[in-house]
């Protein structure tokens, strides 16, 4: 046997393969490389299946971008010419600024005035754009320094947009519309349409506040002081104790006053204001609201604002509330019923009866069908203008003259035999005149019911007292005459000048000079100046006896408008000064015997005793709303102020736009 051989010393060495040139660094280069290796090992048909899917998406890709323009361009046009409002930009567009100044009053620094800044954001809603208010040389929540540049830019590619489309005109801020028709609205249609006239007449200058005007400001900013201490966000300020009122919780005072504020240019409370309603308004609350008094107030209120302002926040909230007020028409009937929660959704008749109110069912129209115009909803305009053609081939009517109750289940008058012009039947008769100047004066069944009723007035309803002879209406009840006339009546001047304005006979205008007339006597002859809640006239002749006579349960005041408003529009028609200086009258009497001190205006108990009126305790959302707002119209030098050929006020003193100006 040999032996095993010796082992061989161990060695250790590493292998190096050496490539001129190159070096592994793990670049792009050489995974390029590996990549395409990979791609020549794949089969014939495993690369066309790879080419068939890439051109796929790429032709899915072009659809698509092609497909978003279209888009853009269908919903730029409607917008602009279809409802008339300023577009909203979907993201893909580049974004731009439009800026609106808001309404300055004499004197104003334009450098210190708020601006409204269109941003265009993520929000996808067919409509104006959302407005962010917010004063100048500051910065907003989002961090966005408003700079001087910025703005000129903006402004100049806003007047670069008016040049090319010219839909659009801005007057102190406000969006004036373009003539439209009757029909209901689509959100596609594309209807050709220009500014009108007149509206572009009202952006040619701006008259600032008269002395009156001026008086008018600083009570509306004595009644917001008392308001926003102590009663923010409720519904009305109680002034007298500091605190507030509660009805619907849904800070009815503040809403009905937005609109009043941008007219009298009061930017930064308007702006304050205008965060509340973003930040604290929710109508998803369990509440009852009245279906009439929260239509005109809420939903009427956001309307107007949308239209004078242009920010898109009141549309979005008045159709939010719109929505909510649906199940009040769902009865057998489609008479709707008088009140509705707006969070569940129920809806049912007041506790003390089946019954609804015939002024309240037929008061909601000018509101919802310009809820439907502006949103393309149909439903809305469908549900109101059912309720009218069915009052129109109701019987049960004297002349025109309709009674005062309505049952939802049958649909039938209730109470026949009863007629007034007051509480529970005064605005459907306004809302007849109003619908049809609304519509563009096409709608002759509302003109025709309208023109009989008022034949119906003179013939069933008017007096003349004793010993001036003053005309006034008073209430028929099963063929017996009483001469009570509720200060609610005083409407009805205003209305027929409004309707002689419009092209109805001229004859009455001599009613309307003559209720006025009576209606500054109800007012004059109380020892306060300020007119009692009802009247009674004296119709026969006695020397100790004057026309006007109160009974003590009637002698209260709650700051009502219907006499301002009716001096507003007598004195817009007729141009005669003597209806601003009885509205003066009254707003110095107002401030005499209705001021609080510490804040607000209070309702009172006796418009017969100066000494003691004794305040009520309660400023109504409607004084901010109507009083102040009609005295401040009343008191412009200014008759394209809110042209009562471009607006149409609803029976709450929100303007809203006439579909086709005249």
């Amino acid at each position: 046997m040999y032996p095993p051989p010796p082992p061989a010393p161990h060695r250790d060495f590493i292998s190096v393969t050496l490539s001129l040139g190159e070096s592994y660094d793990n670049s792009k280069s050489r995974r390029r490389r590996s990549c395409w290796r990979k791609w020549k090992q794949l089969s014939r048909l495993q690369r066309n299946v790879i080419f068939f899917l890439s051109a796929f998406l790429i032709l899915c890709g072009f659809l698509s971008y092609v497909h978003m323009a279209d888009q853009w361009k269908a919903l730029s046009g409607r917008s602009l010419e279809d409802q008339k409002i300023i577009p909203e930009i979907p993201e893909l567009k580049p974004a731009k600024l439009l800026i609106l100044s808001a309404r300055q009053k004499a004197g104003d620094n334009p450098e210190d005035s708020p601006k409204i800044l269109l941003q265009f954001g993520k929000h996808v809603r067919r409509g104006p754009p959302r407005l962010q208010i917010r004063p100048p040389n500051t910065v907003s929540k989002d961090g966005i320094q408003d700079d001087a540049k910025e703005q000129e830019a903006a402004l100049g590619d806003a007047h670069q947009e008016e040049d090319m489309q010219r839909t659009v005109i801005s007057w102190r801020g406000a969006v004036i519309e373009p003539e439209q028709g009757t029909e209901l609205p689509s959100r596609r249609a594309e209807a050709s349409t220009k500014p009108s006239l007149l509206a572009a007449k009202m952006q040619e200058k701006t008259v600032p506040p008269n002395e009156r005007q001026k008086a008018v400001i600083e009570a509306f900013l004595h009644a917001w002081k008392g308001y926003r201490k102590f009663a923010w966000g409720h519904d009305e300020l109680k002034p007298v104790s500091k605190s507030f009122n509660e009805w619907f919780g849904l800070g009815l005072t503040l809403i009905d006053a937005l609109d009043t504020m941008w007219i009298l240019g009061l930017k930064q409370e308007f702006q304050e204001a205008r965060t509340w309603v973003s930040q604290k308004l929710n109508f998803k609350k369990n509440v009852d609201v009245n279906l009439f008094e929260s239509t005109i107030r809420i939903l009427g209120g956001l309307l107007s604002t949308y239209h004078l302002s242009g920010d898109s926040l009141f549309l979005r909230k008045a159709e939010d509330f719109g929505n909510r007020l649906m199940p009040a028409f769902t009865t057998p009937s489609k008479i709707p019923y008088s009140d509705v929660n707006i969070g569940t959704g129920v809806a049912h008749p007041p506790q003390w009866t089946s019954d609804s109110t015939v002024a309240e069912v037929t008061s909601i129209q000018l509101e919802f069908r310009e809820l439907s115009r502006l949103t393309g909803v149909k439903k809305f305009q469908e549900a109101v203008e059912e309720v009218t053609k069915h009052i129109h081939s109701l019987s049960g009517k004297k002349d025109g003259l309709v009674p005062m109750f309505i049952n939802t289940h049958s649909g039938l008058f209730t109470h026949p035999g009863v007629f007034t012009l007051g509480a529970r039947a005064d605005s459907y008769y306004e809302y007849l005149l109003k619908q049809w100047i609304q519509g563009g004066k096409k709608e002759t069944q509302l003109v025709e019911d309208y023109l009989a009723a008022i034949e119906g007035i003179k013939t069933h309803l008017m007096r003349h007292s004793q010993p001036r002879k003053l005309t006034f209406m008073g209430e028929l009840a099963h063929g017996r005459f009483n001469a009570k006339m509720d200060h609610l009546v005083c409407f009805l001047p205003g209305t027929l000048a409004l309707g002689v304005h419009h092209g109805l006979p001229a004859n009455h205008m001599e009613l309307a000079q003559a209720l006025m007339e009576t209606c500054y006597q109800m007012n004059h002859q109380m020892e306060t100046g300020l007119s009692p809640e009802i009247a009674h006239f004296n119709l026969y002749p006695r020397a100790d006896r004057r026309d006007v006579e109160v009974k003590p349960a009637d002698r209260h005041n709650l700051l009502r408008p219907e006499t301002v408003e009716s001096l507003f529009y007598l004195y817009r028609v007729t141009g005669d000064h003597k209806y601003q200086d009885w509205g003066w009258e009254i707003l110095q009497n107002f401030n005499k015997y209705t001021r609080i001190p510490s804040g607000g205006y209070s309702s009172i108990n006796n418009v017969q005793d100066p000494q003691r009126p004794e305040p009520r305790d309660k400023m109504e959302s409607f004084f901010l709303g109507e009083t102040l707002k009609y005295f401040y119209l009343l008191f412009s030098d200014d008759p394209n102020l809110l042209s009562l050929d471009t607006y149409v006020f609803n029976t709450e003193a929100h303007p809203l736009p006439i579909w086709a100006p005249t």
